[in-house]
């Protein structure tokens, strides 16, 4: 059966609720490191990132007018801190949790949206109000390696003003964020919530 595409024109939301993950051995962590996270995108694929409905006409990317937050958080695989208001645009910022439900329905489809986009759109997870060996061992699991930040605390999840999992930003090129929050995402409405609010469109 083939799999769902990226592009739909119903916005289908699947609710899930959140159950805790029971403690598994640590493996080591899966995820890509933080380095160049706050660079533009590769030169020789900038030019490409932005989607056009022609030749001559840009998208017109939505957001709630607002920027990231000036929060630092440490990457999941160490080095330095990485400031989450330098990061630049185009991107999708995922916070989720091992212990969430809908996180682990969406992690993976980030994941997957992350290799289809590479070099057109910097896609980073943050692992939030988790466990360290928890959150590596369900990424492990289910063969995520996208950049992660970690955020024990909550840090950025207070400073987006939102208190529940899952969320996600997108930010457009200007540096403009829309947040979405709250159900699990699929393929079809990720794929339209990206070109609405980064310009990218997913093939």
């Amino acid at each position: 059966m083939r799999a769902a595409g990226w592009v739909a024109a119903p916005l289908v939301l699947v609710l899930g609720g959140c159950s805790a993950d029971p403690a598994a051995p640590e493996p080591s962590a899966p995820f890509a490191d933080c380095a160049g996270l706050t660079s533009p995108l590769p030169a020789q694929a900038a030019s490409a990132a932005p989607s056009t409905t022609s030749a001559d006409s840009p998208v017109v990317t939505q957001s709630d007018g607002s920027r990231l937050p000036d929060v630092s958080l440490p990457c999941f695989t160490g080095g330095e801190s990485v400031r989450v208001a330098d990061l630049p645009g185009p991107a999708v910022i995922n916070l989720w949790g091992s212990w969430c439900g809908p996180c682990r329905e969406e992690l993976p489809l980030m994941q997957e949206l992350s290799d289809v986009t590479a070099g057109r759109l910097r896609v980073l997870g943050v692992d939030t109000r988790d466990k360290k060996d928890a959150g590596a061992s369900f990424a492990a699991e289910h063969q995520v390696s996208m950049p992660t930040l970690y955020d024990k605390d909550t840090a950025l999840l207070t400073a987006l003003g939102r208190s529940t999992l899952p969320v996600t930003v997108f930010v457009n090129p200007a540096g403009e964020t829309y947040v979405y929050t709250g159900k699990a995402l699929d393929k079809p409405t990720l794929g339209s919530l990206v070109r609405a609010h980064t310009g990218v469109t997913v093939a």
